[in-house]
């Protein structure tokens, strides 16, 4: 169906994952590809509007497989609307979460069940997966002190969940690593930034030198 090449970027909060994916979107652009870098959910108008509810702080009260449904539901019109036609252009799309971000969060962390919360996905995205995934592993409580420390950063209900929440979903993440290894890459990013990009640097190289 693609022509280009679909790239994550997965982690906890205060991972660094927003400076990873544009430090990679310089990468590729001086290899002369056509980049379109993304987030989710978000991305498209009606995506970000789903965003709005669910990272509301007033939405506390928010059902685990209401958030999962949601997630899903954005995730589809993104696919839709914005990824599979870049990628039909032949473009290396890098997107801020996917998939594994609601199997950790959700599946795990939040107890429905990864395999049920997939089924919900699977549905979403026509089996779609990406072709490569960076996982940013970040110590939650480095990750946390991050986002506390980062004034310009908006303040979202994950942001509220105590730290326990958080080690669940890093323990989560570590699971679907080694589970889908041939897909995602575990980068450490309790390091300074030049460090985990540059290992990414090289895991994008490997990949394309296939």
């Amino acid at each position: 169906m693609n022509t280009g090449l679909f790239i994550t970027v997965e982690g906890g909060e205060g991972a660094g994952k927003s400076t990873v994916i544009g430090r990679l979107e310089a990468f590729l652009h001086t290899y002369g590809f056509e980049v379109l870098s993304t987030r989710e959910p978000g991305g498209i108008d009606i995506a970000e509007q789903i965003r709005a509810v669910i990272l509301d702080t007033r939405n506390t009260a928010m059902d685990g497989r209401t958030e999962a449904l949601l997630y899903a539901a954005a995730r589809r019109q993104h696919l839709v609307e914005k990824v599979i036609p870049a990628l039909r252009q032949g473009k290396m799309v890098i997107c801020d979460r996917f998939i594994d971000s609601s199997l950790a969060y959700q599946g795990y962390a939040r107890g429905l069940g990864m395999k049920d919360v997939y089924e919900i996905n699977r549905f979403a995205t026509e089996d779609m997966m990406p072709d490569l995934t960076l996982y940013l592993d970040v110590d939650p409580e480095i990750g946390l002190s991050r986002v506390h420390a980062n004034k310009e950063r908006e303040v979202n209900r994950l942001d509220l969940e105590k730290l326990h929440f958080h080690e669940k979903v890093r323990e989560g993440y570590l699971q679907l690593a080694a589970q889908f290894a041939e897909r995602i890459v575990t980068i450490d990013a309790n390091r300074t930034p030049d460090e985990i990009a540059g290992d990414c640097y090289e895991v994008l190289r490997r990949k394309l030198g296939q």
